[in-house]
């Protein structure tokens, strides 16, 4: 199976909030970050859960988003990100060209 997105890709978390075993963290659903790495192809741990066999694999990608924008209180650096591996199933193309950057 071919990854959709390459390294360096803005793409935005489904904003979706489904019920049962979801393995996308609450706080990144709807934000936008950056590709910096494909981990490869793996079985859907949300399937997994429920007894099922996951497959077909898809890819799992490491997507960092900067902190600010995931928190509203946050105080910390400007330049802090925060780095959260996705399942391609939850990802979409970010409006905008690929900038090789958080946004």
């Amino acid at each position: 199976m071919s990854a959709r997105f390459d390294i360096g890709a803005r793409v935005s978390v489904r904003a979706s909030f489904p019920p049962g075993h979801v393995r996308t963290p609450f706080f990144i659903r709807g934000k936008t970050g950056v590709v910096t790495e494909i981990l490869g192809p793996y079985r859907n741990p949300e399937e997994l859960a429920y007894g099922r066999s996951g497959e077909p694999a898809m890819p799992l990608y490491r997507v960092s988003f900067h902190t600010a924008d995931l928190w509203q209180d946050y105080d910390g650096g400007t330049k802090d990100s925060t780095v959260v591996d996705v399942y391609e199933n939850w990802l979409d193309e970010a409006a905008g060209e690929a900038r090789g950057e958080t946004s």
